[in-house]
């Protein structure tokens, strides 16, 4: 019998990594440390040829091998013998400019950009598309936790219909700490920033900025239409307060901000796509209640799987390393054998609603003269917009009275009309609180 042939070994796959903060940092050293694992799921050697930096002489966590420190990004990217692209600098540019010219090269790239690919996602696809290579990006949503790859993918055969996410570790720190230990806004920021889990400047993380970025891609993956930052509706968690929080809790519920994305059908039977990021209140029973601290979690509802949850940590470097890595290991296979992975899926091409179609309800806390009547013109002024009320409760007596209204659903423009009615009432002193409901208490 004859014997079977030994294969030759492929030739190393080349690398290059444009930045090398707290995820490009990490990347690195897991390509240094993993490399012999790598080169068995890949079926070749994978080889860092070049780390694209803006300073040769900033402080970095690793020692970065010698002499593969450049500032000339371009020139890396465009370099004959790099096979692969892993792009962690962030921000639009210049990202786009070096992840175009990558591709533009022969190159396969994959990205962390959730800022990039929300905003100018097509742009990049469509050249992913006219090169023949791949353009991957699992790390760009809820850092460790595989989300997009089974919307893309496992999901394929099904009808997604929403998702649901907690896709950002600084606010879900900070409205876990308000809940768990009474601390206000402020004070929960202020720890959450000692804590190294916010930025100085934690403006992206929040007003929403970043998860309204998540819910772009995932909208656009889950319904196979273009959604950008700008169709997310958005809205922070600067004005949650210790009171919201606290009436959260006495409905059996807590406060988190919530990735949206939902088809929704129009008057004319046609489904359209509903994106928003907002706080909104979620009884305890449901899964996400219970995620705590920094970490992520995504609910998605399909027609036939039903109810999955992918849960985990959503940010840092290793562990967003952990997903760059595994986009590496799928884009080097697919270089290998000729092909290339799924590009943009766009098909459906449903129309984005306005947030003022979206169905949704409202929590209303309203200081109310506590006189007789009071609930009947409260109840009147839902009533005259289309609004019908869920629950109604009524706190303190005298100069203190305060209803807590909690609508059933309606469009968000009718709940809107409604509070401002309220707040031109003769007997509302100040409407305090208004704040989203989500999720049915099991």
């Amino acid at each position: 019998m004859a014997s079977r042939q030994a294969r030759p070994p492929e030739a190393p796959l080349k690398v290059a990594v444009l930045g090398c903060g707290s995820v490009g940092s990490q990347v690195v050293r897991l390509l240094g440390e993993q490399a012999g694992d790598l080169a068995a799921r890949v079926g070749a050697p994978v080889e860092l040829v070049g780390v694209a930096v803006r300073r040769l002489d900033a402080p970095r966590d690793i020692d970065v091998p010698d002499g593969l420190l450049t500032t000339d990004a371009i020139g890396l990217v465009s370099r004959d013998d790099v096979d692969l692209v892993i792009e962690v600098i962030g921000g639009i540019e210049p990202a786009r400019s070096l992840i175009l010219a990558a591709l533009e090269a022969g190159k396969s790239v994959v990205t962390a950009n959730k800022a990039l690919l929300a905003e100018d996602g097509p742009t990049l696809f469509e050249a992913a598309e006219k090169a023949g290579r791949d353009l991957y990006y699992e790390a760009a949503v809820a850092g460790a936790i595989p989300i997009l790859r089974p919307l893309r993918e496992s999901l394929a055969g099904d009808r997604v219909t929403r998702v649901l996410g907690i896709v950002n570790g600084t606010t879900n720190f900070i409205l876990d700490k308000m809940d768990t230990s009474g601390a206000g806004f402020a004070e929960a920021l202020e720890e959450a920033q000692e804590l190294g889990y916010a930025e100085a400047d934690p403006t992206a993380d929040v007003e929403g900025f970043d998860a309204a970025a998540k819910a772009a891609i995932l909208a656009s993956l889950a319904f196979h239409s273009r959604v950008t930052a700008a169709d997310v509706h958005r809205e922070g968690i600067a004005e949650v307060t210790a009171a919201d929080v606290a009436s959260a809790r006495a409905m059996h519920s807590v406060v988190k901000l919530l990735a949206i994305c939902e088809l929704r059908e129009t008057d004319d039977g046609q489904s359209a796509v509903a994106v928003r990021v907002h706080p909104a209140m979620i009884p305890t029973s449901h899964p996400l209640a219970s995620v705590r601290g920094a970490f992520n979690a995504v609910f998605v509802e399909s027609e036939a799987a039903g109810q999955l949850m992918f849960y985990g940590p959503g940010a840092g470097g290793a562990p967003t390393a952990s997903a760059v890595l595994g986009d590496l290991v799928t884009v080097a296979r697919n270089r290998l054998g000729g092909t290339r992975g799924p590009g943009e899926s766009a098909y459906a091409d449903r129309a984005v609603l306005p947030m003022g179609e979206t169905v949704t309800r409202y929590h209303v806390a309203i200081d109310v003269a506590d006189r007789a009547g009071v609930l009947a013109a409260v109840a009147t002024a839902f009533a005259e917009h289309g609004v019908s009320i869920q629950t109604v409760r009524q706190e303190g007596r005298d100069a203190d009275a305060q209803l807590v209204v909690v609508s059933h659903e309606a469009t968000d423009a009718q709940l809107a009309a409604t509070v401002e009615s309220l707040r031109g009432m003769d007997i509302v002193r100040e409407v305090t609180s208004v704040m989203r409901v989500e999720g049915v208490a099991e």
